[in-house]
């Protein structure tokens, strides 16, 4: 239970928080008329959401919440993200409303959708090319696991869900359009078409207009659905009649599955009957989700708030495409990082442009890693200083309110950076370093670092060892390094730790007239460990080890060659 948070959630910035604000502001808005609004509204605003939701119980009711997924290809992680971020909107909300008000999150499929080319990352596309479009869920499983296309693509996503702890309810397409949960929006579309047609026929090229109709016919003779115009209507029997793919004209209801929509009115017609109070969209859809609205605002619907999300690029800054399959999948992010990074990623900066590529991992690691330290040190005590605002923190949204109470005491990059050091490819050796700065670490008793361990072998046997280019010290480098060694050498016993070490690499490198000292660090990790990138070297030194340290530099200096450990 999210209780005791409304006066945090108030006041916090977090994006998740804005959005959620945003909602119950719609709530009034749509629900509430008069006086009555003017009185919630007021509330509201002084922070009184408590006392707003008892004095009006209609803002009470539940809350819907949906994603959409578009089951042409296998889900990738713009899938996932839509569902990530929409919880953490879900969840801020019941924080605003101290959990007083039913929200449900809905995931839906638009699996009733007619195959329109064949993806590129899938097996037998041959027998998929001679099912182009017939609705997803008509269309043969190309890897053979399922009944249809669709249905292993919606059980590959809600595996993942599942995985991952989401609280949700998937909802099919082709299963609300048989079943007849739409019948009564699509017999108001129909009633309603030329309202209909006016919002869609502007946004139109000529040629489309002429045949365009929102009703999509899935003919009797083929199974395919079928863009064809609407040639005859029929109200009172619900009915529509279109040519088919033989030439015949045919008559069909609207209702109970016997055609599809475009995807446009499908939007709208799944806003109204459902009753979607919120749904998020990327960038790309701004002009769409203004025109489903619009088309929302006709059937009778209130259009849901929502807001749009920059779009996900590969790692030559292509958008990203299921049937493509660039970017990342879900699967390889976890293989060579957390999935509370995931999250993390996902919550930054929504309205700017992501890179999803390998290369990301690692930052996003240790920066969900910081945040997790700074959500769980004590707050300052000096006055001076404004508190922070808790759930402004990443970390709070990341874990659905619940983060946990300790983080690693090992980066995720220092632990890359010993696996390259001692070219490790075992669990065992990665854990000896570490024992020597933490003694008392465990597998057991620290499960996270024990799972960032695997993750760091994953990426450096992966990545970092195929890219790593070692190089000779420059004149200058190697006066500095030599002077670093004399230093490390005079550390008295007992003062081998961190920051002892990280003050010598320091004083060396000011002593050799680096400037930037950054320039320093790069020569440092470019000749000992064939990157650019590393962590704090006082760290890596004092977990790698100082006798092991100054070995590795000596080595370096007498021109052996590093790769071979």
């Amino acid at each position: 239970m999210l209780t005791g948070l409304s006066a945090l959630a108030h006041d916090a910035r977090a994006w998740p928080f804005e959005q959620a604000r945003n909602l119950l502001a719609r709530l009034v808005r749509v629900r509430l008329e008069g006086e009555e609004r003017h009185g919630a509204t007021a509330l509201i605003a002084s922070g009184k959401v408590g006392e707003a939701l008892a004095g009006f119980p209609v803002l009470a009711a539940p809350v819907v919440f949906q994603t959409g997924y578009g089951a042409s290809g296998l889900p990738h992680i713009g899938t996932f993200n839509e569902v990530a971020r929409t919880t953490m909107v879900r969840n801020a909300f019941r924080a605003v409303t101290e959990d007083t008000v039913l929200t449900r999150l809905i995931s839906f499929s638009d699996d009733m959708d007619g195959l329109r080319k064949v993806p590129e990352n899938v097996p037998n596309r041959a027998a998929l090319a001679e099912d182009l479009g017939k609705p997803l869920t008509q269309v043969r499983d190309p890897f053979g696991e399922y009944d249809s296309f669709a249905a292993h693509n919606n059980a590959r996503m809600r595996a993942f869900l599942d995985k991952h702890g989401f609280d949700y309810e998937f909802l099919s397409s082709t299963d609300c359009f048989a079943s007849g949960m739409f019948d009564t929006t699509l017999r108001l579309m129909l009633e309603r078409f030329d309202q209909v047609q006016a919002v869609m026929l502007p946004t139109l090229g000529p040629e489309r207009r002429a045949t365009y109709s929102p009703f999509l016919p899935i003919s009797p003779t083929t199974g395919r659905v079928l863009q064809v115009a609407t040639l005859e209507r029929d109200v009172a029997r619900g009915t529509i009649v279109f040519e088919d793919e033989d030439g015949l004209r045919k008559e069909t209801t609207v209702t109970g599955g016997a055609v599809k929509l475009q995807w446009k009115p499908d939007w709208a017609c799944r806003w109204t009957a459902l009753g979607i109070d919120y749904e998020m969209a990327g960038k790309d859809l701004i002009e769409s989700v203004k025109v489903s609205s619009r088309i929302c605002a006709i059937l009778g619907g209130a259009p849901p708030e929502g807001f749009n999300f920059e779009l996900f690029l590969d790692e030559h800054n292509q958008k990203i495409s299921k049937s493509r399959g660039n970017g990342l999948t879900l699967e390889e992010w976890e293989r060579y990082g957390t999935p509370e990074s995931l999250v993390y990623y996902l919550f930054q900066s929504p309205k700017s442009a992501k890179k999803l590529s390998f290369d990301v991992i690692p930052k996003a690691a240790d920066e969900y890693l910081q945040q997790l330290d700074a959500y769980n040190r004590p707050p300052s005590r000096d006055a001076a200083l404004k508190p922070v605002n808790p759930l402004d923190n990443p970390v709070w949204s990341v874990h659905d309110g619940a983060p946990p109470l300790k983080g690693s005491p090992v980066s995720f990059s220092l632990l890359l950076n010993l696996v390259s050091a001692a070219n490790a490819s075992d669990t065992t050796i990665l854990w000896g370093f570490i024992n020597r700065q933490f003694p008392d670490a465990t597998a057991q008793n620290e499960p996270l670092l024990d799972r960032l361990v695997d993750y760091a072998i994953h990426y450096y046997e992966d990545f970092v060892r195929p890219a790593k280019t070692f190089r000779a010290p420059d004149a200058r480098e190697r006066t500095a390094m030599e002077d670093l060694l004399v230093r490390l050498r005079a550390l008295p016993e007992g003062r081998h730790n961190a920051e002892a070490i990280q003050n010598e690499v320091f004083a060396a490198g000011k002593e050799a007239g680096f400037d930037p000292l950054r320039a320093w660090f790069t020569a440092l990790y470019e000749v000992l460990l064939g990157q650019s990138q590393g962590p704090r070297f006082g760290s890596f030194a004092a977990i790698f080890g100082l006798h092991e340290t100054m070995m590795l530099i000596e080595r370096a200096l007498s021109g052996a060659d590093l790769s071979v450990v």
